[in-house]
């Protein structure tokens, strides 16, 4: 069995690879910018560690556009 390593990337830069999504959000929330966590079959998008959104237009929802 193959084990996953979780990127978490900004801008299309990897900041850091962790060996679980547990460490990979760990380090999303210390980073404390949006980010995109994916093992290459997943992918986990936002800011992690946020306790409140300050954006009058968040709407609680995320939509992405692949082109």
């Amino acid at each position: 069995m193959k084990l996953s390593m979780w990127k978490i990337i900004s801008d299309n830069f990897i900041l850091n690879v962790s060996p679980t999504l547990d460490d990979a959000l760990k380090f999303a929330k210390g980073y404390g910018t949006f980010v995109t966590i994916t093992d290459g079959i997943t992918e986990i998008v936002g800011k992690f560690g946020v306790d409140e959104v300050k954006d009058p237009n968040y709407d609680g929802w995320i939509s992405r556009k692949k082109n």
